[in-house]
């Protein structure tokens, strides 16, 4: 639940159209091979999680592999570049209910909505990880459900695509950028591994499993999309075209109603999620000691929660979130390239006898993964990479601030053998 709703969010609402301008009717194929190039890239977030039992995911990972200082620098970084995410996807969330529900369009009920959602999704992740988790479930049901409907009933009474379309290759770039923003979020599971009963276990393969259906299901909604042959000039919203164009006002209606279930389960997702990373630093003494409290009676992390929402919010009302999402882009990049450095590195040490389950597939698949992040880091504007710099040196500043007060609960802590 989390990986997925983690992935699908507000992005597969706008391409289908997007997709069939660039890759025409080769676009169902094309996602299914980039999810499997895109697999060979989360290969290395999943071995990482069969190592290690603790929350934190990449900043965990970079901890332990290259000390408290990058660790921490990973851990601001991915903090960062999510809070201004999730900021930014309320508004989009708000716009969605005011195109519903004019009421949600005044420039005063918008940000109190806002306000409204944040509380909502705090008080929820600070009641239980398990309650949580089955508000996810019935989200993940709200959305599929209507889109599956859309594809199965459009496929039905149009038949497959008959009409073939070559792609533009001259904009392949675009395309893959777009799959990439698509697929992203896929392994977001590690940040909260330290709550699943067996992580080294089910995160793993819980990756790939997600990998697998959300490659499935874009490419059939994309495969709907093309034989219901909706209008071309609606590309802002393509699926409540195609549900117009299938259903009538309910099909748009319907369509919009899953878009808003989609962007609140992927709203959810983070705040499940991101908290942890926060608190596992706040348990590896990187953080002040408040941040690695859990609440006796829910057992969540509730100051960590609390602050995560509190800094969102903040964003939100204030719209300095717009400051911060040029950075999105070249943080991930940063965080791509750290993991691949803590797996090799780890791999080097032998840590936890990660280097005994790694066969010779690691040669094809660590050198695939770097020209992925090398061919996505020269799609990354110069000014985000820029501004990246600045944020390096405020982290250290707040590493240098934060030690103060700050406790170690925990060591972190690797298998002692293997079978």
């Amino acid at each position: 639940m989390i990986n997925l709703n983690g992935v699908v969010g507000a992005g597969i609402f706008a391409l289908p159209a997007l997709l069939y301008a660039t890759v025409g009717t080769l676009a169902p194929l094309a996602i299914l091979v980039y999810a499997a190039f895109y697999a060979v890239l989360m290969a290395v977030p999943s071995k990482l999680s069969t190592v290690f039992r603790q929350s934190g995911g990449p900043q965990l990972y970079a901890q332990h592999a290259f000390g408290p200082l990058v660790g921490f620098q990973i851990g601001w970084f991915a903090l960062c570049a999510n809070m201004a995410g999730r900021a930014a996807n309320f508004h989009v969330l708000v716009a969605y209910l005011a195109a519903v529900f004019p009421f949600f369009e005044g420039p005063i009920i918008r940000p109190a909505t806002i306000l409204v959602l944040i509380a909502a999704f705090t008080i929820l992740t600070m009641s239980g990880t398990k309650l949580s988790v089955r508000a996810l479930g019935l989200g993940t049901v709200l959305k599929l459900g209507p889109i599956l409907t859309l594809c199965l009933v459009g496929l039905f009474a149009n038949g497959m695509p008959s009409e073939f379309v070559l792609p533009q290759f001259s904009e392949g770039e675009a395309t893959a950028l777009l799959l990439a923003y698509a697929f992203s979020g896929a392994g977001q599971v590690t940040v909260a591994a330290g709550e699943a009963k067996e992580p080294r276990a089910v995160i793993s393969r819980s990756i790939y499993l997600n990998l697998a259906i959300v490659g499935v299901f874009y490419a059939l909604v994309q495969l709907a999309y093309i034989s219901i042959s909706p209008d071309p000039n609606e590309t802002a919203s393509p699926l409540a075209a195609a549900g117009s164009a299938l259903f009538g006002p309910f099909g748009a209606l319907m369509i919009s109603m899953a878009a808003i279930f989609s962007i609140g389960a992927n709203q959810l997702t983070s705040f499940v999620t991101m908290p942890r990373i926060a608190f596992g630093m706040g348990r590896r003494g990187l953080l002040p000691n408040a941040f690695a409290y859990v609440s006796p009676r829910f057992k969540t992390p509730t100051f960590a929660i609390a602050v995560y929402s509190l800094i969102v919010a903040g964003l939100s009302v204030s719209g300095t979130f717009e400051i911060l999402a040029i950075l999105v882009v070249a943080v991930e990049q940063l965080v791509g390239y750290t993991l691949i450095a803590s797996l090799i590195v780890m791999w080097r040490r032998n840590d936890g006898g990660i280097a005994d389950t790694m066969g010779m597939r690691w040669a094809f698949i660590i050198p695939v993964a770097i020209g992925f992040m090398a061919w996505f880091t020269m799609q990354v504007p110069v000014e985000a990479l820029l501004s990246s710099t600045l944020l390096v040196v405020v982290g250290i500043v707040l590493y240098r601030i934060s030690s103060n007060g700050a406790v170690e609960h925990e060591p972190i802590i690797l298998p002692e053998g293997r079978s």
